[in-house]
């Protein structure tokens, strides 16, 4: 590696030669202010709020794009670097709704923050500003053009990590803004309301469509019955909602404060989780033996699905017909659950808590009902239950744990790992195995599907079969594999594919991580760590174990994929177009 002498604020260093000064400068520990710098997915220069002074240089360059070479000296903090910081943000400022007690991301908004930081206090430039009509037609985003900075960061996640590039900057000049084509609404594009867009906002632009209203409206109604259930990923995010650091592990606290909102039940859908390997992987088996469609491809996010229905209708075949799991659990909750608490299905209302935006788009889908009765009812983000919690005075981080309810209070550490790219994967293979070979594992850790790597293969050898499998996360991802399966280049039995980067614990619904901190960490690291530190100390760890499961199908559903399971648990997907 070539490294080059630079010198920072009179620190002397060698760094590699490949370095830009604002790379430099943060790993000797140097703080530069960025706006549309977002690490490995936009660096373009664009805002100018990382401007720096290079001795010799006949202007300020922008040092998130500017490269490091041999002797350069630099200055970060000079009066022309801080002048000309602080003219920028007024300058962004000014064309700005600036209605910021109002804005969900007050407290947590990037351009709130540098404003305190550059000792902005009133705004030089005031002139004619353009009023953008909001949209709000999307079932899970809704998008704000009058909090729009122009940096780009959701172009460039939709562009580049999710390939469906779906929102662009249109026209020129003062009239740049960031829109769909023919100026369509999110709801008549193909967007897959992944959220990845609002996660990497800077600014209140993007946000989550809020479910938050009817679900108090609920809670608040003596004649309805409000359960609620929680995905694997928000128990290893929600703390951070509350200061707590990344990663943090609030299973049982969370189980309180949902308690104390005053839900009548609590459910975990690792619960659902389970009867989802119990579907799918019953589902993957018979495909196997009797000459099904293949490769199978899981269906547990709908972002994906949608994705596959828009841009890749080929391979709708090829998806599992399980639904995902909360809504699996949703049409349990409204039958079996409904049968034994002797409640009408229609006076149950059911909350999923999920680190998915596209989940709210998900529950309106058509096919997720029950004769005529809807699975689920309303998806609260981690984001919004953080907020209800806030809201009810609970304090959260006092709390003492708390157990989820029965009779759905068991679930198998094979569950939890949902929640991280791979989870789905490893679940399956620790009870199609067990299953196929008749034997116990010795070993059910399948740690070639972990990790954040985008495309991941794997081969299991089983009796007359080796298993080729494919773990995908992101959709730039999935694309490339499809393309590969379609020409023929690459062949496999089962491909599990997670619509956002990283899986579920990177979701679009969960808390916001500022791209300083993007910068200096890994979010999903540490997140996922959590998740598979869950698994490693529960108790059971393969689905097929789990008691409630094992209880469910003797009382109930009869076995996997039996025409009542088939009847409640599972659906059908169709083509879309790419525009209405």
């Amino acid at each position: 590696m070539d490294l080059v002498n630079i010198t920072i604020d009179g620190q002397a260093m060698q760094v590699p030669s490949g370095y830009t000064v604002l790379k430099a400068a943060t790993e000797a520990g140097i703080k530069i202010p960025t706006l549309c710098f977002l690490k490995d997915i936009n660096e373009i220069g664009a805002c100018r709020m990382c401007v720096v002074e290079i001795k010799g240089a006949r202007a300020l360059q922008a040092s998130c794009v500017f490269p490091v070479s041999e002797g350069m000296e630099v200055l970060t903090n000079s009066s022309a670097v801080r002048i000309a910081r602080k003219s920028n943000l007024e300058l962004i400022l000014s064309n700005h709704e600036r209605k910021c007690l109002l804005c969900t991301r007050s407290m947590t908004c990037e351009l709130q923050k540098l404003a305190i930081e550059l000792d902005v206090r009133d705004i030089p430039f005031e002139g004619e500003n353009i009023e953008y009509e909001v949209d709000d037609q999307s079932d899970a985003i809704v998008r704000d053009n009058n909090k729009c900075i122009l940096c780009r960061r959701c172009v460039a996640v939709c562009r580049d990590r999710q390939s469906t590039a779906v929102i662009e900057a249109q026209n020129r000049g003062f009239n740049t803004c960031i829109g769909s084509a023919f100026d369509a609404s999110l709801k008549d594009v193909a967007c897959i309301m992944c959220g990845q867009c609002i996660n990497v906002c800077p600014t209140g632009a993007l946000k989550g469509k809020y479910h938050i209203g009817k679900v108090w409206e609920a809670l608040d109604d003596p004649n309805v019955h409000v359960v609620v259930q929680t995905a694997p990923a928000v128990r290893v995010a929600l703390g951070e909602e509350f200061g707590m650091p990344i990663g943090s592990r609030v299973t049982g606290k969370m189980v309180t404060a949902l308690k104390k909102l005053g839900f009548d039940d609590v459910f975990d859908t690792d619960f659902a989780a389970d009867l989802t390997i119990m579907e799918e992987g019953t589902e993957l088996i018979d495909r196997l033996k009797n000459g099904g469609k293949l490769p199978m491809i899981t269906s547990c996010s709908p972002g994906w699905i949608k994705f596959c229905e828009h841009y890749f209708p080929e391979f709708i075949e090829n998806l599992s017909t399980c639904k995902s799991p909360h809504m699996m659990f949703g049409a349990l909750l409204k039958s079996y659950f409904a049968e034994k608490k002797g409640i009408h299905p229609k006076k149950i209302f059911v909350v999923s808590v999920m680190p998915c935006t596209a989940k709210k788009y998900e529950i309106g889908r058509p096919e997720m009902e029950v004769d005529g009765i809807r699975d689920v009812d309303a998806v609260l983000t981690t984001r919004e239950l953080g907020r209800m919690i806030k809201t009810a005075g609970i304090r959260f981080n006092e709390l003492e744990d708390s157990k989820f309810d029965d009779p759905f209070g068991e679930a198998s550490g094979a569950a939890v790992i949902f929640g991280s790219t791979g989870g789905v994967t490893e679940a399956a293979l620790r009870t199609v195995a067990e299953i196929v070979t008749g034997k116990r594992l010795d070993k059910i850790d399948f740690v070639e599907t972990r990790g954040k790597k985008g495309i991941k293969e794997f081969q299991v050898e089983l009796p007359d079969l080796t298993l080729k499998g494919c773990v995908v996360s992101g959709m730039a991802n999935a694309r490339e594999v499809l393309e590969k399966v379609k020409s023929g280049e690459s062949e496999y039995h089962f491909i599990e594919v997670m619509g956002c980067p990283g899986g579920c614990v990177t979701g679009g619904g969960q808390p916001i991580v500022e791209a300083a901190v993007q910068a200096e960490c890994d979010v999903f690291a540490l997140r996922s760590k959590a998740i598979y530190d869950e698994d490693e100390s529960s108790t059971v760890r393969r689905s097929h174990e789990n008691p409630a499961i094992t209880e469910i199908y003797k009382n109930y559903l009869e076995k996997p994929n039996s025409h009542k399971a088939h009847h409640l648990l599972h659906t059908t997907y169709t083509k879309r177009e790419l525009y209405k």
